[in-house]
């Protein structure tokens, strides 16, 4: 049995657990980044279902709305008939809002689909030693991550990070481009 735990041993690679001289602090940064991903790419698909059950609903009520928007119009006018007419009103505009809430988790899932294709190139990046050390490999994953991103707030936070500035700084800078693109949201 002692070959057997020689061999096991030997076919595992070297953990911060129990370092031995296999042991690498990039191999250990992929196991995190990996981490990283997985609860990003999970969060995700949580969310998305969550979102579908929604959409789901506010179709059927959207549906229901009009209904009773028909029947209520088929009815003599009077006070009730428009005191009706006005929720109904009241729940659209409602609808309309919660629709807007969906445009930015949207934009929230796709900036989180973003970080986790990153990571996932980081990833890539970091574990090959031919690409680990060698400055243009980096440039070349930088710009593919720049080119990826549709938002500008994203694009902007992107290059103040690589020149340099603060976490602060480059959120604030994102900040007032999203303040600048507030009224480009589309309503539906």
């Amino acid at each position: 049995m002692l070959i057997l735990d020689i061999i096991d041993k030997n076919m595992t690679q070297s953990d911060s657990k129990q370092p031995d001289l296999d042991w690498s602090q990039v191999r250990e940064t992929v196991k995190l980044l990996t981490v990283s991903i997985t609860q990003v790419e999970s969060n995700m698909h949580a969310g998305d279902d969550s979102v579908n059950t929604l959409t789901e609903s506010f179709t059927g009520i959207v549906e229901h709305m009009g209904a009773i928007n028909e029947l209520l119009y088929g009815f003599e006018p009077s006070d009730e008939r428009e005191e009706a007419l006005e929720h109904c009103q009241k729940t659209s505009d409602k609808i309309q809002t919660s629709i807007i809430a969906f445009q930015f988790y949207d934009r929230l899932q796709q900036s989180l689909s973003h970080v986790a294709n990153s990571l996932k190139g980081l990833t890539s990046l970091v574990e090959s030693p031919e690409r680990l050390y060698n400055p243009m490999e980096w440039k070349k994953f930088q710009d593919e991550i720049r080119a990826r991103y549709t938002i500008e707030s994203e694009k902007i936070m992107f290059d103040a990070v690589l020149q340099g500035k603060s976490i602060e700084d480059a959120i604030k800078l994102a900040a007032q481009a999203d303040d600048n693109d507030e009224d480009e949201i589309e309503l539906f």
